[in-house]
């Protein structure tokens, strides 16, 4: 598995909604990590998705989250989801292809937060590796409800393919080299207090 490229990455951000957001293990962390992987995709112009699962039922994305979604000036994209995995959804596809257009699946990489860990989570990293995705997961934004169900979950899609990785790796594989002229954004952002 390759380190992450900012010119191939997109940022998922899965399912961070209403109620649920509260219920899931470490619920602070999972919300800071996955604030500041936004900011840091903005930051490196990695395109972001955003997906709700049945807002009808479940509610919308947690306020925070959803603030710092619409403040990217990066690419983002919106897919509201009846499909447990983001896969299942016909309309995924062609957002990756908008988020990063020709570019196929084998050269993407997806960089994977939100909950939860054992359902929605689990069902879209495991698609996205059967359709040839690199997919980087990372812990420290991804949750459910009850740490075995959590690590359960991370254990299968480590097993599967996928890359467990967190928010700061993230930013300095984007970063690569302390010259990068986004270097010292990124350091001020993790100077800002640790998440969780």
């Amino acid at each position: 598995m390759a380190l992450l490229d900012s010119s191939r990455s997109i940022l998922v951000v899965i399912d961070l909604q209403g109620k649920l957001v509260g219920m899931v293990h470490r619920p602070a962390l999972v919300l800071e990590a996955t604030r500041r992987l936004m900011r840091l995709a903005d930051l490196f112009a990695v395109p972001v998705v955003l997906t709700e699962q049945y807002p009808k039922g479940i509610g919308p994305t947690e306020e925070s989250i959803r603030a710092t979604y619409d403040g990217l000036a990066t690419s983002k994209f919106f897919l509201e989801k009846t499909a447990f995995g983001c896969c299942g959804d016909s309309g995924f596809e062609a957002l990756l292809q908008q988020a990063r257009p020709g570019l196929a699946p084998a050269k993407r990489q997806i960089v994977v937060a939100g909950i939860e860990a054992h359902v929605c989570v689990m069902q879209t990293v495991l698609e996205l590796l059967g359709s040839g995705h690199e997919v980087h997961l990372c812990w420290d934004a991804v949750s459910g409800r009850g740490e075995e169900y959590r690590q359960h979950a991370l254990d299968r899609m480590a097993a599967a393919g996928a890359t467990l990785t967190n928010h700061e790796s993230v930013a300095f594989e984007w970063a690569r080299d302390k010259n990068h002229p986004q270097f010292k954004a990124l350091s001020a952002l993790m100077k800002e207090g640790q998440p969780g």
